[in-house]
């Protein structure tokens, strides 16, 4: 389903249901006395539908869920598409994953309703609802049965308005970290203070979850990326992300992309196109302008899952990348990346990785991709956030990256793993 429907949805949909079940839980509450004291949370359930990237900054959340509630079973929501990030994780047992899939209205509509049965029949007693003013993850929990249910609050902001039915309300601040956050939803499940999670003072940085790869796995991925491309055969690989996947918004101009990869594919390097299936017309274009040099291939498809796209990232010696969900799982191994931000602000969204280097230009209009919007940017198009990075401060920086990555020890450079 296009996201610009499920935002439609979201919206002239999900505000009334979300008054109705607000009036349904003030009529139920009225009536039915809820204990002032209750008993540490044994199974909790953690809604986090939609954004792949956000998955790998929530890995901070589910160790303070742990350490703070070692007993409790630990169930997760999400959308199918991004249950492979979940799996690297291993923070959630597999058979405690509730999948939706959104790629048509029947289908999510079905997955609901599935996974509302399955809610409520397992006793969850605790929701955790990470989605940032989304309406459906605000109603899934009020429809859950659970006792304590914490999510993000507008309290005295205008619009925005998904509900009453949180019993915990944090405070969305807009000026701190999403992994900071997500951790405040965690400590406010049996805070009383008002706004929730007065108490949290942990500022980070955190370690970034690793990328554990089965045995052979890597040599055996690599050795047929090599069989498949045999041009880039002791040849540095440099990979480029050009999409801007759901938000097109966040893309680095292509004509950008090319100016570097001309001037890596001149410098000896070979180049490395990434993204999904629908991204392989981009590629191609970008191969194109790069008079179809033999070095820079097109791997846009080529990648079957997460780990195989991880795998490659061992094998590579640089990731070039739009914001989105490359640049938040490059983090699961030390490949050294670049990140252009520009409609969103690291400051929120930033990866954790030591390997990580953002460009960014803090226009007055940055960052226009918000929770107060639902990530509807009211830019023109002209995103001159991203097109005033220049490809020369990007080239030098790739250059001083790259000479730091081939003058490591060759025993730890990820290319040694093939034989």
């Amino acid at each position: 389903m296009k996201i610009q429907i499920q935002k439609w949805v979201d919206r002239w949909l999900g505000i009334p249901c979300c008054a109705v079940l607000s009036a349904w839980h003030s009529i139920w509450d009225f009536f039915q006395q809820t204990p002032s004291l209750q008993p540490p949370p044994h199974r909790i359930l953690v809604i986090l539908l939609s954004e792949l990237g956000s998955l790998v900054l929530a890995e901070p959340m589910f160790g303070r869920l742990k350490k703070r509630y070692p007993h409790a079973d630990i169930y997760m929501l999400l959308f199918d598409r991004n249950r492979q990030v979940l799996d690297l994780l291993s923070v959630v047992k597999p058979e405690n994953i509730l999948t939706i899939r959104d790629d048509c209205a029947m289908h999510m509509l079905i997955d609901l309703w599935h996974s509302l049965r399955r809610i409520r029949i397992i006793g969850i007693d605790t929701v955790i609802d990470c989605e940032l003013f989304a309406r459906c993850s605000a109603l899934i929990s009020g429809c859950s049965g659970a006792l304590r249910r914490i999510g993000f609050h507008r309290h005295s902001q205008e619009g925005l308005y998904r509900g009453s039915f949180h019993t915990s309300r944090v405070l969305y601040n807009p000026y701190r970290h999403l992994s900071l956050q997500l951790i405040s939803l965690v400590d406010a499940i049996e805070s009383r203070e008002t706004p929730r999670s007065k108490s949290d003072l942990q500022t980070g940085p955190f370690i970034p979850p690793t990328f554990l790869p089965d045995f052979g796995e890597v040599d055996r991925e690599l050795a047929q990326l090599h069989y498949d491309y045999p041009q880039i055969v002791g040849k540095r690989l440099v990979l480029l992300y050009p999409s801007g996947g759901l938000l097109p918004i966040r893309a680095w101009p292509l004509e950008s992309f090319v100016t570097v990869s001309k001037a890596l594919l001149q410098d000896g390097c070979a180049v490395g196109v990434i993204g999904l299936p629908e991204d392989r017309s981009l590629a191609e274009s970008l191969l194109r302008a790069c008079e179809n040099n033999t070095l820079c291939i097109n791997l846009a498809g080529y990648t079957r899952s997460i780990r195989h796209l991880l795998c490659i990232f061992e094998r590579s010696d640089l990731l070039i990348t739009n914001d989105g969900g490359p640049g938040q799982v490059a983090a699961m191994t030390d490949i050294p990346t670049i990140v252009f931000f520009g409609p969103e602000t690291p400051l929120l969204y930033g990866s954790w990785s030591r390997f990580a280097h953002v460009f960014y230009t803090p226009l007055p209009c940055s960052p226009c991709l918000t929770a107060y919007n639902h990530r509807t940017s009211p830019c023109d198009g002209d995103n001159q956030c991203l097109q005033r990075i220049t490809p020369e401060s990007v080239l030098s920086k790739a250059r001083e990256l790259l000479l730091n990555r081939f003058a490591q020890p060759a025993s730890q450079r990820p290319d040694e793993h093939v034989a």
